[in-house]
């Protein structure tokens, strides 16, 4: 965990730019601020496209007819995450958790719905919960990656997928009646017709509302007794049931392989899939299981545990922001995800913000929102993704621009695979969210130097300072333009102060309500220290961004 000083103060109101603010003086000591979830810097990736770790795992069950452009498997896996993990490229970028697309086994088969035929290289396309596909890697790489993470102090989130199944090939029967419905098409009209009934053509519906007993699907039965481990899962599904007294039903089978992975391997979260497709009981029992598996591995794990953090859930309520408070309007029902559910929501309105309002009106609004409508939950911002075909930058033209409006912003930020080597987000011949999968440009990372060192100054000092994504925002000057965040957490103060679009050369900024003088501070962008004389600090560099903080000693 980061060192951080604790500032033991006395407070003394007065006003800066017309609004409250504080005079901190006092003794200053090392202590430990812990790792926050609301503030993380998450490194978002396809599985399949960030890096190839293993050749040798490229091609399984038969996967060989031609794709439509960027629509089949390209070699990327779990075994090249780590790699990268240990190379600290994701330490560089000052990211403290992963996000990897689901590695559940994908369907053998594929589809072409107009866009070219397609296989499940996404992760979204589920055979079997209970087995990594071999595309991605092995349960041995999945164990030696999460520990490679863990031991950089990065988290690793999952991808969790209850919705549906995947679609049906030739290759891939569709699940029996009592496990999914096949339609009717989502019309997306009101609640119901978002939640019960099939995303799209050809996706079987998981029956989530459905407390009846069932049996195993025979394909998976056939499957599992093929790899010679149908009683080993059959009297694993018997243990889970009688201890949760859950009925066979669909969802809890779905949710016993889940969990799986976290009481094997420590994974630190999920990120959730599809989640208004789902009723909102769903989660709130979802949570309840995986709390019960993270605090079973820490019980057996006691010397794995990174801290107290509780286990982590992201959800993705298609078109949610962060306006919404926690409430999402179907138009006739008012969904509460965050009800003992979610912790976070991915926030799709932060690209429209972004585009459409100064730094200051978006950072001040977040603020003010997370301190009170979502006090005690957060966001997951993010600029560009995996399915998102608006991205707010695709041909990369603003990639530093990019990188101080999602890394400065309120609330936790999702750096998509790219965003920090400008991986253009539109490719010739692709088609849709192809366009936004291409494999990971390592070749152009030399090229892209300055932008990179861009993202990772700013990355590291978002995960240095938890005040930066979980604190409270307050313009200090409009012209030039500075703020600081303040985070108290007990008795620990974390306190940042920023200044962006300054002057290139010589750099005064007015840290009088926050420091006092003599007090030695740090910008770590340009990398010198500065003492406060007067009740200002004078920077002189050839940057147009400062990033303060105080120096420890």
């Amino acid at each position: 965990m980061k060192k951080i000083i604790v500032i033991s103060f006395v407070c003394i109101s007065i006003f800066c730019c017309g609004q409250q603010s504080k005079e901190i003086s006092g003794k200053m000591t090392k202590q430990e601020l812990p790792f926050l979830w609301e503030a993380a810097n998450v490194y978002f990736l396809l599985t399949d496209r960030f890096n190839n770790g293993d050749p040798s795992n490229d091609l399984n069950f038969e996967r060989h007819i031609k794709s439509g452009k960027l629509r089949g498997f390209e070699g990327g896996d779990i075994k090249g995450i780590t790699e990268k993990i240990e190379e600290d490229y994701f330490t560089d970028l000052g990211v403290n958790a992963i996000w990897l697309t689901p590695i559940v086994e994908q369907i053998h088969g594929s589809t072409d719905e107009g866009t070219g035929i397609t296989y499940g290289y996404h992760g979204y396309w589920t055979k079997d919960w209970t087995n990594i596909d071999p595309n991605f890697g092995t349960k041995e790489d999945l164990k030696n990656m999460v520990e490679a993470a863990h031991n950089k102090g990065i988290r690793i989130l999952l991808d969790a997928v209850i919705n549906h199944t995947g679609p049906v090939t030739d290759k891939d029967p569709v699940w029996p009646d009592s496990w999914v419905r096949t339609e009717p098409h989502c019309a997306y009209k009101d609640y119901e017709s978002t939640v019960t009934c099939t995303l799209v053509k050809n996706l079987p519906d998981i029956k989530t509302e459905s407390n009846d007993d069932v049996e195993l699907p025979p394909q998976l039965v056939e499957k599992w007794k093929s790899e010679g481990r149908f009683e080993d899962e059959v009297s694993e599904l018997n243990v889970f049931f009688e201890r949760t007294g859950h009925p066979r039903a669909p969802r809890f089978y779905i949710m016993k392989w889940l969990t799986d992975y976290i009481t094997e391997f420590g994974i630190d979260g999920y990120r959730v899939d599809t989640v208004k497709h789902t009723e909102e009981f769903v989660w709130q029992e979802f949570k309840e299981e995986c709390d019960y598996a993270f605090n079973e591995w820490k019980l057996k794990n006691p010397s794995k545990i990174l801290d107290d953090s509780d286990f982590y859930l992201v959800g993705e309520v298609y078109n949610y922001g962060i306006s919404s408070g926690q409430y999402f309007d179907f138009g006739d029902h008012k969904a509460n995800y965050f009800d003992n559910a979610f912790k976070s929501l991915i926030n799709f309105e932060f690209k429209w913000n972004a585009k459409q309002k100064s730094n200051e009106t978006n950072f001040k609004r977040y603020s003010n929102i997370l301190e009170n409508e979502l006090k005690g939950y957060g966001i997951l911002n993010y600029l560009s993704s995996h399915d998102d075909g608006q991205p707010f930058d695709p041909m990369r033209k603003i990639p530093l621009e990019t990188a101080t409006k999602l890394l400065l912003s309120p609330g936790a930020s999702q750096i998509y695979y790219g965003d920090e080597s400008s991986r253009m987000l539109v490719v010739e011949n692709a088609i849709g969210d192809a366009n936004l999968r291409s494999f990971m440009n390592w070749e152009d990372l030399e090229a892209q130097k300055a932008n990179l060192e861009h993202w990772q100054k700013l990355g590291q000092f978002r995960k240095d300072h938890p005040a930066i994504g979980a604190g409270i925002h307050q313009m200090i000057t409009e012209r030039p333009y500075t703020f600081y965040r303040s985070y108290n957490y007990g008795q620990l103060k974390d306190l940042v102060v920023i200044g962006l679009d300054m002057k290139k050369g010589t750099k005064e900024i007015d840290v009088s309500k926050l420091f006092k003088n003599g007090d030695r501070l740090r910008d770590a962008y340009s990398n010198q220290f500065v003492a406060v004389e007067n009740g200002k600090v004078i920077i002189k560099s050839d940057y147009k961004i400062v990033l303060l903080e105080l120096n420890e000693y």
